[in-house]
C-alpha cells in the first residue's frame, strides 16, 4: 500500500490538489463565492474535507490558489514582459491582454471572489501581495527601468505611481463595471500613461 512519500501518492496527491483547484473554480463561476463551501469543494472534487484542510486553512486560501492556477506565469519566478525596445507597442499589448483576461468569464469570477475575499481577510491580502502582485510588479518596474534607461520614460518617474495610473483606471472600471475593457480603452491607458511621464 503506498502512501503519500511513494511516486504514486505523490502522483494521486497532485491529482486531488488539482480536482479541488478546478472544482473551486467551477463552483465559484456556477453558483457565485457565497453559495461554496468546502464541504461542496469536496463533493465536486471527489476528496474529503480533511484532504482540502491538510493543503489549505480556509476557503479563501483554496480560491486564491485556484485563481493561481489559472495562470502559468504567476509563480514569480521567471515573469517578464516584452522587450522589444518600444515601451508604447509593449505596454499596448500587455494592456490589451490584461482587458480581454479582466474581461474573459471564465477569469473574471474568480478574480471578484478574490477580492471579496482580500478586502475582508488581511492573511490573504498578505498572501496575494507576496504570492502574485509583488512579482508581477516587480516584472512591470523592470520593463519601465528599461524604458527610463532608453529615454522613453522621465528619469526620475515613480515606477510605482507609472503602474497606478495605468492600471488603476482599467480596475475601477472592471469593479465597478462602469464601461467595456475593450483594446481601444487599453491603448488610451498607455497613451495617456506615458503623456504624463514622458521625458
Amino acid at each position: 500500500m503506498s502512501n503519500d512519500r511513494t511516486p504514486d501518492g505523490s502522483r494521486r496527491s497532485e491529482r486531488s490538489r488539482q480536482a479541488i483547484l478546478e472544482a473551486t473554480r467551477a463552483l465559484i463561476s456556477e453558483v457565485g463565492y457565497r453559495k461554496v463551501s468546502i464541504e461542496a469543494i469536496a463533493a465536486r472534487a471527489g476528496v474529503g474535507k480533511q484532504t482540502i484542510y491538510r493543503w489549505w486553512p480556509s476557503k479563501g486560501a483554496v480560491i486564491f490558489d485556484s485563481f493561481l492556477a489559472l495562470s502559468e506565469n504567476t509563480g514569480g519566478e521567471g515573469i517578464t514582459l516584452p522587450d522589444t525596445g518600444d515601451i508604447e507597442a509593449d505596454l499596448k499589448l500587455v494592456m490589451r491582454a490584461t482587458a480581454a483576461e479582466f474581461a474573459d468569464p471564465g477569469f473574471e469570477k474568480p478574480i471578484r471572489a478574490l477580492n471579496a475575499e482580500i478586502v475582508n481577510d488581511p492573511d490573504l491580502a498578505a498572501q496575494y501581495r507576496e504570492k502574485l502582485a509583488r512579482p508581477v510588479d516587480d516584472a512591470k518596474k523592470a520593463r519601465l527601468r528599461s524604458a527610463q534607461q532608453a529615454g522613453q520614460l522621465a528619469a526620475d518617474a515613480d515606477l510605482d505611481l507609472v503602474l497606478e495610473v495605468l492600471y488603476a483606471p482599467l480596475f475601477q472600471r472592471w469593479l465597478h463595471r462602469t464601461g467595456p475593457l475593450t483594446a481601444e480603452y487599453a491603448d488610451s491607458l498607455v497613451d495617456i500613461t506615458l503623456k504624463a511621464f514622458s521625458p
